[in-house]
C-alpha cells in the first residue's frame, strides 16, 4: 500500500457522514410552501442543488436578485425547521465508524468540507461515532464560493498540508463532485442521494457506493495510485 501519511480523506457531511439529505430536503420543501413556492418537492431539490449553500438554493428556486442577508435569515429559518423536526433520526452511515478507524490507524489525514453552516456542523458532527473524528472542517461560511466552486476542499487540503492531487473526496451531490473535480481531486460518490446510474457517469468517480461496509481506506488508496499517471 502507498504511504498514506501523504494522503487524505475529505468527506462531506450531509448525505456523506449521516443519511440526512431527504430531511435537509423536506425542510426546504415546508420552508417554500410557506412562502408560496408549491412545485418543488424533494425530488426536485435533491436533483438541482443538493450540497449548495442556502444562498444558491434560494437564488436558484425563490428570488436570484435576494440578498445574502435575507438568505441567511432564510436558511437559518430552514436550519432550525431540520434541527427541531429530525433531531433523533440521525446517525453515521453503515460502517463508515470502522472505516473512519481504520483511516485512522493509517494515519491518513481527514476532514470535513461541506455546504452546511456552523449550527448544523456543529449539530451533525456532535453525534456518537462523529465527535472529535476530523483535523480540519471547512463549511460554507468560511470560503467566498461554496460549491461547485472548488473553494471549501482545497481549503481542506490546506489545513491538512496534503496536495490536493493526494486528496480523495466523498461526495453524495453532484455540485460536490464538480467541485473535487474542480480542485484536481479523485472522488468516491455516495448513492445516499442521487441513483448509482447518476453518479457512476460522474468524471473523476473512482468508484460508487451505498455505505461504507464493504469498502476500505487501503483499497481507495491503491485505486487512486493505479489512476494517477506515473512520474516519467
Amino acid at each position: 500500500m502507498p504511504d498514506s501519511q501523504q494522503f487524505a480523506f475529505i468527506f462531506d457531511m450531509d448525505g456523506v457522514l449521516v443519511d440526512n439529505m431527504h430531511l435537509h430536503a423536506r425542510s426546504w420543501v415546508e420552508l417554500f410552501r410557506d412562502y408560496g413556492l408549491e412545485g418543488l418537492d424533494t425530488d426536485r431539490y435533491l436533483r438541482e442543488t443538493a450540497g449548495m449553500k442556502g444562498l444558491d438554493v434560494l437564488r436558484h428556486f425563490l428570488d436570484p436578485d435576494i440578498t445574502p442577508e435575507r438568505a441567511e435569515h432564510l436558511t437559518e429559518l430552514k436550519d432550525f425547521l431540520y434541527r427541531v423536526m429530525y433531531r433523533k433520526d440521525m446517525s453515521p452511515i453503515a460502517g463508515l465508524e470502522q472505516f473512519l478507524d481504520t483511516a485512522e490507524s493509517l494515519n491518513i489525514n481527514l476532514g470535513v468540507g461541506t455546504g452546511a453552516g456552523a449550527r448544523n456542523i456543529e449539530y451533525t458532527l456532535g453525534i456518537p461515532g462523529l465527535k472529535n473524528r476530523f483535523k480540519a472542517i471547512v463549511g460554507s461560511h468560511q470560503v467566498k464560493n461554496g460549491k461547485p466552486h472548488p473553494d471549501i476542499f482545497l481549503r481542506v487540503a490546506e489545513l491538512l498540508d496534503t496536495d490536493p492531487s493526494r486528496c480523495i473526496v466523498f461526495e453524495d451531490a453532484l455540485p460536490g463532485i464538480e467541485a473535487a473535480n474542480a480542485a484536481g481531486m479523485k472522488s468516491i460518490a455516495l448513492a445516499t442521494t442521487n441513483p448509482v446510474e447518476i453518479m457512476s457517469t460522474c468524471s473523476g468517480v473512482m468508484g460508487v457506493i451505498k455505505d461504507y461496509t464493504a469498502l476500505s481506506p487501503a483499497g481507495v488508496l491503491e485505486k487512486l495510485c493505479f489512476e494517477q499517471p506515473t512520474e516519467s
